[in-house]
């Protein structure tokens, strides 16, 4: 009896059954729209598509009367350097820190439960203190991302070292390997993938932190303009802002799950993705 758990579409087929649910969406809008628009002219909440693609044609390719720039591309710029900076900072901080506690017992018993405590703190929540002590720069916005990114991978990461198995850690040592070649060559690689899936993971809230960071201090950013035109309720902005958005993160989601599969594909092989 052939089961549906075992029915997998084909190329094409697994095409259309991702794109149907976006084709659904946008008819549901479509309709939506058309049908306040014919209550109210002046509705301002589901913008037509029309409407969205003028604003997205101002903020791409016209230059902004006050400063002269091209907003979308200057906002895009700003928001993934802040972006760029925090994720690489948590990347690194959370490989590190990752890796010592999962190898190495003392570190593990002095640090753990730092970083237990740490997760648990709301980044939102100190958000404030955060202007404060670094200021209203760009600092303070990388600063909410690496904590609410960073102490996520460190856990992560040692978890998945100190899930390995002892075999390989007592063959490399058999074989006169010391603790830095152990931590660097046998569980380091072995982690690798853990640590690509981990920040993929970590870009919804990373973006969460930033759009919230620049929504209330910022001259410019994609979380600036968002709420920056919100006073005038301009959908027809908004929307197209959260798509592309989206659209990044999407982007960059894609782009580590293909270097996941380059790098690694060892660790894929049994995944199907």
């Amino acid at each position: 009896m052939r089961r549906a758990m075992n029915i997998a579409p084909e190329r094409t087929g697994r095409l259309a059954l991702a794109l149907l649910p976006f084709a659904l969406i946008a008819l549901v809008y479509v309709a939506g729209s058309a049908q306040r628009r014919a209550v109210n002219p002046n509705d301002k909440l589901l913008p037509p598509v029309s409407e969205m693609a003028d604003a997205v044609h101002r903020a791409a390719l016209e230059p902004d009367r006050r400063s002269g720039e091209i907003v979308l591309w200057t906002d895009t710029s700003a928001s993934l350097g802040r972006l760029g900076a925090g994720l690489g900072l948590a990347t690194l901080i959370g490989l590190t820190l990752g890796l010592a506690i999962g190898v190495l017992p003392l570190v593990a018993a002095a640090l753990a439960p730092l970083v237990a405590v740490i997760c648990m703190v709301p980044p939102m929540a100190i958000l404030p203190v955060l202007f404060i002590v670094f200021g209203l720069g760009e600092l303070s916005k990388v600063v909410l991302i690496v904590i609410g990114v960073a102490p996520f991978l460190v856990r992560d990461l040692a978890f998945a070292a100190a899930r390995l198995p002892t075999e390989h850690l007592v063959k490399a040592q058999t074989l006169g390997a010391s603790t830095w070649q152990v931590a660097t060559r046998v569980v380091a690689p072995q982690i690798m993938p853990r640590l690509i899936e981990a920040v993929r993971l970590s870009l919804g809230p990373a973006f969460l932190f930033l759009i919230s960071a620049e929504a209330i201090a910022a001259e410019s950013g994609l979380g600036y303009r968002i709420f920056l035109v919100r006073r005038y309720l301009a959908m027809d902005t908004i929307l197209p802002y959260v798509a592309w958005i989206t659209l990044i993160a999407y982007a960059m989601d894609l782009g580590l799950a293909r270097l996941s599969r380059a790098a690694f594909p060892w660790a894929q092989a049994d995944e199907g993705r």
